[in-house]
């Protein structure tokens, strides 16, 4: 089978939105396409650096005398996504920065927000895109904020809360499913909601 330049992608965020999470249990989709529940709120803009997954294994290495390989024994794998998040005045994602019940009230009537040393509340995470001539969707049935970049307040550059989600094993040792999906139209790729 010969190269095929078609199948090779960049990922860009859907106009409709790039980010969801929704409470542990709430139903997972299943496919690239299909209508997420209205349990999934929308993140909105993340940075121009897009999504980073982290998804390398560690291994410990076994010698013999001599210095010979004999066995190799994978001592971790953590599956991450690394993001920044920039629509610092969404609600949704002043809660899942800092707890839903550390935040009350709205941006426009008055919000406020009370940072503690809580441990991070897991959720499920959507992340949407488009490719080429398609769709891919990743969902992590289980995951949590795990790091937080410092956030800076400087006229130079955007505010936004970089963060770190690890996402958690389930009973089948799965830490999140992809889906893609060939269309013949998408939508375009543009600003998220």
């Amino acid at each position: 089978m010969s190269n095929n330049a078609e199948n090779v992608n960049v990922g860009k965020p859907k106009v409709t939105g790039s980010m969801y999470y929704a409470p542990l249990g709430t139903t997972l989709p299943t496919s690239a396409n299909e209508e997420l529940a209205a349990a999934y709120l929308p993140c909105g803009y993340l940075s121009e650096d897009g999504l980073v997954n982290s998804n390398t294994p560690e291994t410990e290495t076994f010698r013999a005398w001599g210095g010979d390989t004999v066995a190799t024994s994978q001592t971790s794998k953590d599956d991450t996504w690394a993001l920044t998040m920039l629509e610092t005045t969404r609600e949704a994602v002043v809660k899942l920065m800092y707890g839903e019940d550390r935040v009350t009230g709205t941006y426009a009537a008055g919000m406020k927000i009370v940072a503690s040393t809580d441990e991070a509340v897991a959720h499920v995470i959507v992340f949407d895109m488009l490719l080429r001539d398609g769709m891919k969707r990743v969902v992590i049935p289980e995951g949590k904020i795990t790091e937080c970049e410092d956030i800076s307040y400087v006229d130079s550059e955007l505010t936004g809360y970089g963060i770190t989600i690890t996402a958690v094993a389930d009973s089948d040792g799965a830490t999140h499913i992809e889906y893609l999906l060939k269309n013949s139209t998408t939508e375009t790729a543009s600003t998220a909601a």
